[in-house]
């Protein structure tokens, strides 16, 4: 199966590349939200960020950081947004890790409207907490990480 972001790490597809490193390169994305959308990405294949080593994990965040402040110094953007889908469900259309790196403007025509959830009782807070500190300590216990 092919993967656009191979394609353009391997020099087989066009982009406009902005920044590289060993284990990650930066890229303009071809559908952005504002001009100067980029993405980060992972120079080896993972799906997404619980597959992601450590290592690259790392190397792709001071990527993004990069190329964050390079976004605002070169367009003064209002704000920006970073984000990361995983899955199908969260919105990922290419199953090649990567965040995204948008530059943002008061009345650019994006909003992002979330149809916020509420938890019935603290209990019910509670609860999910604990499910969430359970998996938590657990991987600790076993030195996972």
């Amino acid at each position: 199966m092919s993967c656009p972001f191979c394609d353009i790490i391997r020099r087989e597809a066009y982009a406009q590349i902005l920044f590289e490193t060993p284990l990650s390169i930066a890229f303009l994305d071809v559908k952005p939200i504002n001009f100067g959308h980029t993405l980060v990405v992972s120079k080896k294949h993972f799906t997404g960020l619980l597959e992601l080593p450590q290592d690259s994990y790392e190397d792709v965040t001071r990527t993004l950081r990069v190329v964050a402040e390079a976004i605002v110094d070169a367009f003064q953007p209002a704000g920006f947004n970073i984000f990361n889908n995983n899955g199908a469900a969260a919105g990922q259309s290419v199953f090649h890790f990567h965040f995204h790196v948008a530059p943002r403007y008061n009345e650019d025509g994006l909003k992002i409207r979330p149809y916020f959830k509420i938890y019935d009782s603290p209990e019910q807070m509670a609860e999910y907490a604990k499910r969430i500190r359970d998996k938590i300590d657990l991987k600790e216990k076993s030195g996972e990480q």
